[in-house]
Parts: C-alpha cells; sequence; structure tokens
C-alpha cells in the first residue's frame, strides 16, 4: 500500500474588514477553478472583497511552494474549498439623554 502525501494548504486571514456576504459572492466564483483563473478571475473582480482573497490566495500558492519545492505552474493546482465566517462586530455606543451613552 502506497502512502499518498496530501497536497493541502490551508492559509487564513484574521480581522478582515467587510460584509462576510458581499465577500462570498467573490468566493463562490473561485471555488473549484485552478489557480491561474482564480487569480485572473480576482485581479478583474471590482469589489472590495477580492484583494484580501487575492493576498491569501497568493500565501497559499507561496506556501505549497515553501512546503513542496514544486513550481506551481507545472502541477495542475486549483482552489479544493474556501469559505468566509463572519468575524467580530464593531460595537457602535447607542446616544441617551443627558450625554450618556449605552452599549
Amino acid at each position: 500500500m502506497e502512502a499518498v502525501a496530501k497536497l493541502i494548504n490551508n492559509p487564513r486571514t484574521n480581522n478582515n474588514s467587510g460584509s462576510p456576504r458581499k465577500a462570498r459572492l467573490v468566493i463562490d466564483m473561485i471555488r473549484g477553478m485552478d489557480i491561474d483563473k482564480a487569480l485572473n478571475v480576482l485581479r478583474f473582480t471590482n469589489r472590495g472583497s477580492a484583494e484580501p482573497i487575492e493576498k491569501v490566495l497568493r500565501s497559499a500558492i507561496n506556501n505549497w511552494e515553501q512546503k513542496y519545492g514544486m513550481d506551481p505552474t507545472e502541477n495542475e493546482l486549483y482552489v479544493k474549498e474556501c469559505f468566509i465566517d463572519g468575524g467580530k462586530t464593531m460595537r457602535r455606543f447607542m446616544p441617551a439623554p443627558h450625554g450618556r451613552a449605552y452599549r
């Protein structure tokens, strides 16, 4: 029985500003694509969340290169899974009478 190496990389980013609902629209476009096509889609997508997603994808590619020492252009790399979860929400105060503020 042969041992098969898993070529999986799990980069992540935390505390990005922006709506997860809007970022999921961009994520859904690149899920399952090969990395060259996904980078092109992210580069030319007119959405604010495309830039941080592109940075995470580039980080995953560079991490994969460092870990396995292979050229990503020679291998058929693709986006296997990607997802967006809600992050921390900013707490804003609610003005109250007499100069007070509630949470």
